[in-house]
């Protein structure tokens, strides 16, 4: 690449990723703002978790449909980011009218995840388009960029304080901006059409073990990111009750959730070097070793000295995210260039529909085991995936690009 070629790649991912973290903050804008949505129309724990779940029920349900449809091949795939950027900000916003709590506010949060399905994997499509060898670089980047924008709705909740309805209406708005962004955005020079979703594929999602196993190790993954991401204000708003006024620690609990998730941010991209050099199994590995113990750790301190259980929630923060775009890495590596694509829409599609259950019956759990015990169990998923990546690792580090 040329200087001139270089420079361009580097303002259209600082221009993408921006984009991506701005959109995604609309994910998980109830969970920040639940508390204070209760405090004034009592949610019961079915309704709370189902308002967080519909995100990602929609999730799944929109990236099946876009892949079915081939809506990001037959179209710009940066206008279909920014379309879908818009439609998700609108469908956030309209909570302002909808009643707290009811039938019509969930749909609302399914039609919000539906959108952010064109965010997210339509973007990481934009991403790969600049490039062939750090692939596994940008990819990580884009995931530090969800990371990021995913912890935002509770830095936006915290600084509106109790008046929630301004958390939604400042998430909306940056979706919008974010639409504005990626239309500036150019397509890399490796940009191609994705493979369209084939159902006949699924049977190499089990008949291929190697494949097999990496989607083992991504449910593993998912059976604890999505249901920490989702509770951990809440579960530290319980945790420094014990310490401290519920009204502060509630307060104080959505200022390090913020910082919690949003630090996930930083190993994103270290990862995907460190693992281009290390192996991509082995990675996975490493990550869900110290997010399992992190979250044990975290039970074991619940309720206990505010400092230090924050300051193992922040491990926990860092070290349950780089995983993520790996597991994607190590089905591409193993499965046919033309059923690619196929193969990681169905893996996703498997992973987020997962998160409806962990993220739905979290607080239901919380409310018989109490929230320590529930933080405490979602270590079982990294070792279920420990043990699917085991056999993966390679001392020929075989994943290397």
């Amino acid at each position: 690449m040329t200087y001139i070629e270089k420079q361009q790649k580097f303002n259209c991912l600082a221009l993408l990723i921006t984009a991506e973290v701005l959109a995604m903050s609309l994910w998980f804008v109830s969970a920040a703002v639940l508390g204070d949505m209760s405090a004034e129309a009592s949610l019961s724990p079915g309704v709370q978790a189902a308002l967080s779940s519909a995100v990602q029920a929609g999730f799944v349900v929109g990236a099946l449909m876009l892949a079915l449809f081939g809506i990001a091949d037959r179209f710009e795939p940066r206008k279909v980011m920014a379309l879908f950027c818009v439609i998700a900000a609108v469908s956030n916003a309209l909570l302002l009218v909808a009643d707290i709590g009811s039938l019509s506010a969930i749909a609302l949060r399914s039609i919000t995840g539906a959108a952010l399905a064109g965010v997210y994997p339509v973007g990481m499509k934009i991403a790969v388009g600049w490039g062939q060898k750090d692939r596994g670089l940008l990819v990580g980047l884009l995931v530090g960029g969800l990371t990021l924008g995913s912890a935002a709705p509770h830095l936006l909740a915290f600084l509106g304080g109790a008046q929630w309805r301004t958390t939604v209406i400042a998430a909306s708005v940056l979706a919008v901006i974010a639409a504005s962004l990626v239309l500036a955005v150019k397509n890399g020079p490796y940009h191609v059409k994705a493979v369209r979703f084939d159902p006949a594929v699924i049977t190499q999602a089990w008949t291929n073990q190697s494949i097999r196993r990496a989607y083992g190790g991504y449910l593993g993954h998912m059976w604890e990111l999505y249901a920490m991401w989702s509770w951990i204000g809440v579960a530290l708003a319980v945790s420094f009750s014990y310490q401290m006024d519920s009204v502060a620690a509630t307060e104080f609990a959505k200022l390090m959730a913020f910082i919690i998730i949003a630090s996930g941010a930083i190993s994103c991209g270290v990862a995907g070097w460190v693992a281009d050099k290390i192996g991509k199994a082995e990675l996975t590995i490493i990550a869900m070793a110290l997010s399992g113990l992190s979250a044990v750790l975290f039970a074991i301190t619940f309720g206990g000295s505010i400092w230090v259980t924050t300051a193992i929630a922040i491990i926990w923060g860092i070290t349950i995210i780089p995983d993520s775009a790996q597991f994607s890495v190590v089905v591409a590596d193993h499965a046919e260039a033309e059923q690619t694509g196929s193969l990681l829409t169905l893996q996703t599609a498997l992973g987020f529909a997962l998160t409806i259950a962990t993220v739905q019956l979290s607080p239901v759990i919380a409310a018989i085991l109490g929230w320590d015990v529930m933080m405490g169990s979602l270590a079982l998923g990294p070792l279920f995936g420990i043990y699917c990546m085991w056999k993966l690792k390679s001392p020929k580090r075989q994943y290397s690009n």
